[in-house]
């Protein structure tokens, strides 16, 4: 599928870029953290229009994607970046709804983790679809 949007990745950067869709500040910064630490880059977004503005800069490697947030929410997000870009992205939904496996069927992504999460579990998610992309 050929993007509406042109994607420009920086070819020195040689590490994955995971995007972080999630409205809770505190939340981005651990996650941005933990991943960082492992030596992965990570970029966030409050909401999906927001994600959808930095996916059209550079084409992360993996979303990991809040469902529920104002301006536009997961489920819109995703539903639009699937028109845009296939399933050249997975996505791992967020949420502390309890049925999370529920709501990652319903956009068709490729795992979820629910909240609270302890970090050895983003840690092992993240490894896991990073090395399936």
């Amino acid at each position: 599928m050929i993007s509406p949007h042109p994607i420009t990745l920086d070819a020195a950067t040689s590490s994955p870029l995971v995007l972080v869709v999630d409205d809770d500040p505190d939340l981005l910064a651990l996650i941005e953290e933990a991943l960082t630490i492992r030596g992965i880059r990570v970029s966030g977004a409050k909401h999906g229009e927001e994600a959808l503005e930095h996916v059209a800069r550079e084409r992360p490697s993996l979303i990991l994607l809040d469902m529920r947030m104002p301006v536009m929410d997961g489920w819109t997000f995703a539903r639009t970046l699937r028109a845009r870009y296939g399933r050249a992205i997975p996505i791992v939904v967020l949420t502390a709804a309890e049925d999370a496996e529920a709501r990652a069927a319903e956009i068709g992504a490729e795992a979820n983790l629910g909240k609270p999460f302890e970090l050895q579990d983003l840690d092992q998610i993240v490894s896991r679809t990073l090395g399936a992309a």
